[in-house]
């Protein structure tokens, strides 16, 4: 893989499709933490691609924030993926936290039952907060 820049945009689908377009914004927050600023919509064509940026960060962020305020469509294939990044997070010891931000996605995870497998904060602010013990 080559080294991107923090500010990485990906279209899904071929060029010639009009796909919709992701972009994944990374900021690191200290050694061990990293948030990824989601745009755009998940579905069954981005969600690999979300998937990907989770792969790559999880192993290495002992917190990974997803902020996912500017997300506009939370498929199936979106909730999988997610899912499966929790699965990955407390396999290795780490936290994923989620910033749902809207009601499009807090409501893909209310319908799905998944909204209490996560830790949810209200913005990232509280999310890079320590964990109250």
């Amino acid at each position: 893989m080559t080294d991107r820049p923090a500010d990485t945009e990906t279209t899904a689908g071929d060029p010639g499709d009009v796909g919709e377009v992701v972009r994944f914004d990374v900021v690191p927050h200290g050694e061990d933490t990293l948030v990824i600023h989601v745009v755009g919509e998940i579905d069954t064509l981005t969600a690999p691609v979300l998937r990907a940026q989770l792969d790559e960060h999880l192993p290495t962020a002992a917190l990974l924030v997803l902020d996912l305020t500017q997300v506009t469509f939370l498929g199936s294939a979106g909730l999988a993926v997610l899912v499966a990044a929790k699965d990955g997070a407390d396999r290795r010891g780490h936290t994923l936290r989620l910033v749902p931000g809207s009601r499009i996605v807090t409501r893909a995870l209310e319908a799905t039952g998944l909204l209490a497998l996560f830790e949810i904060a209200e913005g990232v602010p509280e999310a890079l907060r320590p964990a109250v013990s």
